[in-house]
């Protein structure tokens, strides 16, 4: 009677061992920022000078124009409220079948304006656009007020995403943490210390990884995101294993074989 039960003891403690190692290898990559410590005193990290996007082909502005004639303050807000065929919504929604509306920045670099004509912003910052327009305007009409904002500043994130979906961001300056939390964090089945980030660079795509395990990732110039990039969190090992049929199968069928085993030990005599 002494042998099975030192058997079971014996299967018991592997079976525990190994619930603790799965369980400890599962957590030590979750948390974000994990070189930082918990009961540490407050601490800086220093950041990179944060850089304003620039407007791009294909770009759609919204461009307020007030003046002190209202006739063609509605002439500008009649152009401005032409909807390009683009999916957009506010911030923290999900793009859907809403249209953007805005001036749509042609191959060019140009946007076509009322009264001014065509006005090349390719290059340029929402800040220096908006001085660059009121100059023009300011040409015909005293003292104008010119504001302008991206209308279709988006953002796709994919993969272990609580919710993965293109979203539409109102605000220029958004950092990948932003953007996660918009969508929800990650599962717990993510890979936070290889994030995949793609970006649009003059005709070509950037490929980044980022750790953000690590809170040196807050100084790193992909930090903050820029219109139209692609956010991509890999799943780890555990998601792949929990959805390998095999792998469960297999387990079934030795949890099985373990059961009939322990029950068959019990009844030695």
């Amino acid at each position: 009677m002494k042998y099975p039960s030192r058997v079971v003891i014996s299967i018991l403690l592997v079976c525990v061992f190994l619930s603790s190692v799965t369980s400890c290898t599962t957590y030590k990559n979750v948390p974000y920022f994990m070189d930082f410590s918990d009961s540490a005193a407050p601490t800086t990290v220093k950041t990179i000078t944060y850089q304003d996007p620039v407007i791009k082909t294909d770009d759609i502005l919204n461009i307020n124009v007030q003046t002190l004639d209202t006739d063609a303050d509605l002439l500008f807000a009649r152009a401005n409220a032409i909807s390009p065929t683009v999916g957009a919504s506010s911030m923290g929604n999900i793009l859907g079948n809403q249209s953007v509306s805005g001036y749509l920045v042609d191959k060019s670099g140009n946007v076509e304006l009322p009264l001014i004509g065509k006005v090349y912003l390719q290059g340029l910052t929402t800040g220096i656009a908006r001085d660059t327009i009121r100059n023009r305007v300011n040409l015909l009409y005293k003292n104008p007020s010119v504001d302008v904002r991206f209308s279709n500043f988006r953002i796709t994130l994919m993969g272990e995403i609580a919710r993965p979906a293109t979203y539409t961001i109102p605000n220029e300056r958004v950092s990948i943490i932003d953007a996660l939390g918009m969508a929800g964090d990650m599962t717990i089945f993510g890979k936070r210390e290889n994030v995949l980030l793609i970006r649009d660079s003059a005709n070509q795509k950037q490929l980044v990884r980022l750790n953000l395990n690590k809170k040196d990732v807050i100084s790193s110039p992909y930090f903050y995101l820029r219109q139209n990039d692609i956010v991509y969190v890999e799943p780890n090992k555990y998601k792949v294993a929990s959805v390998d049929a095999v792998r469960n199968r297999n387990i079934t069928i030795a949890s099985a074989v373990l059961s009939v085993v322990l029950v068959a030990l019990t009844r030695i005599r």
